[in-house]
């Protein structure tokens, strides 16, 4: 691909190459550094975004039930998609892939498949019916060199945050799928065997100067290209030379001895980034119970005082013995009644249970009061005044 952003001139040529062989590089670096390395999670599971140097990609990653290949019925699928956006190169042409986006896209799925990286069988559900469909999702956001190396990062760090829905098998046959919310089951990781880390070496000078990452200018210049995946434990997964000149058999073992240590470098800086964003998710996690089980809610006991049973009994009408006698002169027959009624009335809970019984023959004294089932009012104990008048008659 021509680079239509940065043209390199004559003298620019001469002194990138110039600097490399002193062992120097335009942004200070060593011929075998690798530039700041940044790597960050978004707020779902299975997003991360990847800033070496300059350049800028994020991953998210997707999964979906499909039916699987015939030739591999308990396996799983995964897939690699790379977007490359006008936004982070002006040669990147929107639309249909390039040559460049195809290229990256095969050589991290080289990398991740191939190597057997992320198990497949883990993935099915039901055998040649139902199996998990992974699929990892790259943006370009800018492209600052080296792209296969910081996409493959991405890639990593992605399925290394990535929860899928856990789901069981039921039904009359037994052949029906489930899918649990996440609230309801809480989702399951990937099973990840090893990290296959890309590292990719650019050669200048027919092959006599090799350096690691190179950025966007030394790529303009640079003659040759080629990227080794290596794990931690120093297995080979893939290596890809993009054409451009031959390099010896030696300098190829050399630059696999180097990036054996880059890549151990670099599984530590992931595994460290991704126990970080696990724990920081724990702490922020909020266990809630299910609506369907009762809760506990504990409340301190309220005991009653006597002193508001004392209130009651101050209230209610005197027993038969202490009732007031009823006066036969209206002005005491007054003011007995304004002095019943001055009092504070009951409560239907306190109502006391009163009947009144007077007869004809005795003026001036009132017949015992009884007690009843039919609940009365202090008003209903004492009769009316034109009532009295009639019995007195």
């Amino acid at each position: 691909m021509e680079h239509l952003r940065w043209r390199t001139s004559v003298n620019e040529r001469e002194f990138i190459e110039t600097a490399l062989q002193s062992d120097l590089r335009v942004d200070g670096r060593h011929s075998f550094d690798f530039r700041k390395l940044r790597i960050s999670f978004g707020r779902e599971d299975g997003s991360s975004e990847v800033q070496l140097g300059e350049t800028h990609v994020l991953g998210y990653v997707t999964a979906q039930l499909v039916q699987p290949y015939r030739d591999r019925p308990n396996e799983g699928t995964l897939a690699i998609f790379t977007e490359f956006s006008p936004m982070a190169d002006p040669a990147f042409e929107p639309g249909r892939p390039g040559e460049s986006a195809i290229e990256l896209g095969r050589v991290i799925d080289r990398g991740l498949r191939e190597s057997r990286a992320v198990d497949m069988e883990s993935l099915c559900v039901v055998a040649g019916k139902h199996v998990w469909s992974v699929r990892v999702d790259l943006h370009i956001l800018d492209n600052g060199g080296n792209l296969i190396d910081a996409a493959n990062i991405a890639a990593l760090a992605a399925l290394s945050t990535f929860r899928r829905p856990e789901c069981t098998v039921g039904g009359d046959d037994g052949q029906q799928v489930i899918v649990h919310d996440p609230e309801v089951r809480d989702p399951l990781p990937l099973t990840i065997h090893h990290m296959p880390i890309a590292v990719t070496f650019a050669y200048f000078g027919e092959g006599n100067i090799v350096v690691v990452d190179p950025t966007y200018k030394e790529e303009a210049v640079m003659g040759g290209r080629m990227t080794a995946t290596i794990n931690s434990n120093g297995d080979i997964c893939a290596i890809q030379k993009a054409g451009g000149e031959g390099v010896m058999s030696s300098v190829v073992m050399q630059c696999l001895r180097i990036a054996s240590v880059k890549a151990a470098d670099i599984t530590s800086k992931i595994k460290k980034a991704v126990d970080s964003y696990t724990t920081e998710k724990a702490l922020k996690k909020v266990k809630r119970l299910p609506a369907t089980l009762p809760q506990k809610i504990n409340v301190t006991d309220v005991t009653m005082e006597d002193k508001v049973d004392d209130e009651l009994e101050t209230q209610t009408v005197k027993t038969p013995s202490d009732v007031q006698e009823i006066s036969k002169d209206p002005a005491t027959t007054g003011k007995a009644r304004s002095h019943e009624d001055a009092q504070p009335m009951l409560t239907e809970s306190s109502n006391a249970e009163v009947k009144i019984t007077s007869s004809s023959g005795a003026v001036g004294e009132s017949e015992e009061a009884q007690e009843i089932g039919s609940p009365k009012s202090l008003k209903d104990a004492i009769k009316p005044k034109h009532k009295r008048k009639k019995n007195k008659k």
